[in-house]
């Protein structure tokens, strides 16, 4: 059940323009990952649509002090970023529609994508990438049976870590839901 432009605006409309950058590749990685059913892409597209700005973001905002707490520290173990001060943090920041952060998750979503994120982490700001790397992050935190459950809280919490965001998240799943046929 592939979601065309119309229907990712009206569930994102600040996306604007990019929606129709974003609807090719959000549908094949949607399909690759079986995220084809109404809750799945509801809750998929909702997830998508706040961590990403409405599709503005594929790069985590923030400076250097901001993203210094990737770097050392609990954080930063967590991750699979290295325990020195070395810029770990500021380059495996959050990125792609559903924010992927830290080396160990850029690692893992780079050997399913085939893809050297290790090497070069700005791949996952190309729309392609960052749609794939989503859905790849969805389907490793086995979202589709949350979703096929209706858990829309669990989902939020096994990819912000909290509910950070939590009615944003939910305005856009209802609008999804109310979108999708």
């Amino acid at each position: 059940m592939p979601i065309n432009q119309q229907q990712l605006l009206q569930i994102l409309p600040n996306a604007g323009l990019q929606a129709g950058v974003f609807v090719p590749a959000l549908n094949i990685a949607m399909t690759r990952y079986s995220i084809n059913t109404r809750l799945r892409i509801a809750g998929f597209i909702a997830q998508v649509g706040h961590e990403s700005g409405q599709l503005r973001y594929v790069r985590e905002l923030g400076g250097d002090s901001y993203l210094a707490k990737y770097d050392t520290g609990q954080l930063a173990l967590r991750l699979g970023n290295t325990s020195e001060a070395d810029g770990d943090g500021q380059l495996y920041r959050g990125r792609g529609l559903i924010q992927v952060t830290g080396r160990a998750n850029y690692e893992a979503c780079g050997e399913a994508l085939g893809l050297d994120l290790l090497g070069q982490p700005q791949l996952l700001e190309q729309p392609d990438h960052a749609a794939m790397s989503a859905a790849w992050f969805w389907d490793r935190a086995n979202l589709n049976v949350l979703a096929d459950k209706g858990d829309f809280l669990m989902i939020t919490r096994r990819i912000n870590g909290g509910t950070n965001g939590l009615a944003d998240r939910q305005a856009l799943y209802q609008r999804a839901l109310e979108v999708l046929p």
